[in-house]
């Protein structure tokens, strides 16, 4: 079984405690046009902008198994769709959906491709900053849409998430999290009880470079073991004819991974689609 050393511990609690004060020290401002109105560099560094997108993110990660042979794609489609309710509130509802291709497996059941469960997360959240914070509280779902067994894990799941940031000029710093409990599914195969935790960076330059580092860390309460990547890119602003676009590359590395899962270093693209008013 895969374990390090849980130095990510750390590694994470100081993500959590430096965002804070990151966006209370960096007060530097863009300029006037864009600080009235956040262009769509800064909007996408904000889980709960009012801003409707279409992320595609492509992940490979390799290592895998206990002769560290196989390897993995995973594909989230993730459309972004607000949803206001009045002047005062919008609704944030983000849906990831996995496609997945998973290879050189010794285990050669392993070796499948196909959609994977599917995570449908709902905020709600108040329109204008409180405190200098946006904040945004509501539901996660876990939805066993997966074509494979191998690939999912054929579990119901709810819970409660929570996102928290705050943007002082070309900074966004904050934190997203949730935890998922099943509550029905396939009796023979694993319940379901974890928590997500991804604080996260970015800082956006004036050619609207978005350079982002965070943490997407999964803790199984059932197993007692961290899944726990570090990733660091950079994703640029690009327009083609009307349509702006997102388009960016990034690297991982796996501070600690349960059992057969990745060890060392992955990639990441980025893709996004943005729909703005």
């Amino acid at each position: 079984m895969k374990h390090t050393e849980p130095s990510h511990v750390f590694v994470l609690a100081a993500l959590v405690a430096v965002s804070p004060l990151v966006a209370q020290d960096f007060q530097q401002d863009l300029p006037s046009e864009v600080s009235a109105e956040p262009d769509l560099a800064t909007k996408l560094a904000n889980p709960l902008a009012s801003l409707i997108s279409m992320p595609i993110q492509a992940n490979f990660d390799q290592n895998y198994g206990a002769d560290d042979q196989g390897e993995v794609w995973r594909v989230n489609v993730q459309p972004v769709i607000p949803i206001s309710i009045n002047e005062d509130w919008n609704i944030i509802s983000r849906t990831i959906v996995p496609i997945i291709e998973q290879s050189n497996f010794t285990d050669k059941s392993r070796n499948k491709s196909g959609l994977g469960d599917t995570v449908q997360s709902v905020w709600l959240s108040p329109v204008d900053p409180v405190k200098g914070w946006i904040m945004g509280v509501g539901s996660a779902f876990l939805l066993p849409t997966a074509t494979n067994e191998v690939l999912g894990g054929e579990q119901w799941g709810i819970g409660p998430t929570v996102v928290a940031l705050r943007q002082n000029g070309p900074w966004t710093v904050g934190f997203l999290s949730n935890h998922i409990w099943s509550f029905a599914g396939e009796e023979e195969r694993n319940s379901v009880n974890a928590t997500f935790i991804q604080p996260f960076i970015t800082y956006i330059t004036k050619n609207k470079t978005s350079w982002y580092l965070n943490s997407e860390s999964t803790f199984d309460w059932q197993a007692e073991q961290w899944a726990a990547p570090i990733n660091f890119g950079a994703n640029q602003m690009v327009k083609i004819g009307d349509q702006p676009l997102q388009v960016g590359i990034g690297t991982r590395y796996w501070l600690d991974s349960a059992g057969s899962g990745p060890e060392g270093w992955g990639l990441r693209l980025n893709f996004v689609m943005l729909f703005p008013k």
